[in-house]
């Protein structure tokens, strides 16, 4: 199975909670409007309901159902509108930044329990497996345990990792990642660092140090910011994710434990409210348990229909 594939079976609980549900509020096959009207109020009274229900938030269900009060202009059906205008909100964020040459630098930020540091050496062995040579440096220095879980899935990935003393400053050791990453020849660096509220001041200082210290030795350093939420929290995860943006530089998104909830919608309430791409989804707990995120075979396995 492809990556898109296994993507799209990673939603089967999501699909269960919107697909089969929109089955049995327009009928797979039946909703076609007559002349491209619009659906009636009852309809889209019930559409709301759903879509909340599975965390695809208020301002993307907002926007879904202003499109489909919309007379249509080719009697498409209310699931193909609902399709096209969820397809809409997730391209309408800005693309990623290209990748830089002959180093590109990226901060994987988010607080502890979201899957950060497995999801760094999943990361990781994806990027060797389609031809970089990245380096994993473990800037968590507070916690032993995250250091340790860091080199065992780095371990496992095949790939290059710097790691320092317990307490070390974690500017510091990304200094040496850095220098470590060009003396290996390796293209791409992955930074795992400290778990953080964005309220707690003083992680927040460490890592505009750490911002700097890239800055200085790589230039336009760090070239990307991730954000890794746990799928599980809905909204709650969107409401960190905003809090992240404005202090982090967060310029994309990893959304991990799809597989594990009913309301994956939480992916358009993010690129409806944040307007940041969803570069990665971890759809499980295995080393290759990760995918890159494309929306349409997202809103396949969302609405459990192939268009």
């Amino acid at each position: 199975m492809g990556f898109f594939g296994r993507l799209r079976e990673s939603l089967t609980r999501t699909a269960g909670q919107i697909g089969g549900r929109l089955d049995a509020l327009v009928g797979r096959g039946a909703d076609a409007r007559p002349g491209g009207a619009a659906a009636d109020a009852d309809t889209l009274d019930s559409l709301e309901e759903l879509l909340l229900s599975a965390d695809i938030g208020v301002s993307a269900t907002t926007r879904i159902l202003s499109a489909l009060r919309e007379p249509g202009r080719d009697g498409r059906s209310l699931r193909a509108q609902l399709r096209e205008t969820m397809l809409d909100i997730l391209r309408d964020v800005p693309a990623p930044p290209a990748r830089v040459a002959p180093l590109h630098v990226v901060l994987v930020v988010g607080v502890n329990g979201t899957g950060k540091t497995t999801t760094v050496g999943k990361i990781a062995n994806l990027l060797r497996q389609e031809g970089h040579r990245p380096l994993v440096c473990a800037a968590d220095t507070f916690r032993a345990a995250a250091v340790e879980q860091l080199e065992v899935w780095a371990g496992r990935a095949g790939v290059e990792m710097v790691r320092a003393q317990d307490g070390a400053d974690p500017a510091a050791v990304v200094f040496d990642g850095l220098a470590s990453a060009r003396a290996k020849g390796c293209d791409t660096v992955l930074v795992d660092t400290a778990g953080r509220l964005h309220t707690r001041v003083n992680l927040m200082r460490e890592l505009d140090k750490i911002r700097r210290v890239v800055a200085r030795d790589v230039p336009g350093a760090p070239h990307e910011v991730w954000l890794v939420l746990d799928a599980t929290v809905g909204q709650n995860g969107v409401v960190q994710a905003r809090e992240f943006v404005q202090v982090a530089g967060v310029t994309g998104i990893v959304l991990t434990k799809l597989d594990g909830t009913a309301k994956g919608g939480v992916a358009v309430a993010i690129a409806s409210d944040l307007r940041l791409p969803i570069r990665y989804v971890g759809i499980g707990e295995g080393l290759e348990d990760i995918v890159p995120f494309d929306a349409e075979d997202y809103v396949t396995g969302v609405l459990g229909v192939d268009g």
